[in-house]
């Protein structure tokens, strides 16, 4: 099977089966993605494909060939932090860590969302056309993460700093 992750080809041989988590971890060596709940309910496994955040335990990595994927490991670049993973640091956006590579890939995911105006359930503009980031908003965009040391205050308000107008959206995704 042939990837792109991080920006670098990459050629596997893999059983079909496996998931695109398993292979970035077991075959790839890419362990800043990880296995939590193994059952999508959690966001720890949480990568960019092509843009867009899914959670990489339940997909089959076979669906994925010829796509690009980001890992946490690919959103710095040329050894400088990603301004998010900078605002996580900052704010205290995670204790133990195990799930900050999910919820940064997904928070990334997220201005995306914002950038093209996709409405959340607790979106003031339901026809999509402006979405305000507001606390409210990115927590519930974010539900998808869990935090088991309950340090949701801190990664909201690194989100929020980061992404706090659309054109730092428009940035934070470019970056990644």
């Amino acid at each position: 099977m042939h990837f792109k992750i991080n920006g670098a080809s990459v050629e596997v041989e893999a059983d079909i089966r496996t998931s695109l988590l398993d292979l970035m971890r077991n075959y790839l060596g890419f362990t800043g993605t990880k296995k939590g709940c193994d059952q999508g309910a959690c966001g720890a496994c949480t990568v960019l494909v092509d843009g867009e955040r899914i959670n990489s335990c339940l997909a089959l990595a076979v669906q994925y060939q010829g796509r690009s994927i980001t890992t946490v490991e690919g959103l710095a670049s040329d050894g400088h932090l990603h301004p998010l993973q900078k605002a996580f640091i900052e704010h205290d956006g995670f204790q133990c860590g195990y799930c900050t590579p999910g919820q940064l890939c997904s928070a990334i995911g997220m201005a995306g969302e914002i950038d093209r105006n996709i409405p959340s359930s607790v979106s003031n503009d339901l026809n999509g056309a402006s979405v305000e980031l507001s606390d409210v908003e990115i927590r519930e965009r974010m539900s998808g993460n869990l935090c088991r040391c309950g340090a949701y205050n801190g990664i909201v308000e690194a989100i929020s700093e980061t992404l706090r107008d659309s054109s730092s959206a428009s940035e934070a995704r470019a970056q990644a």
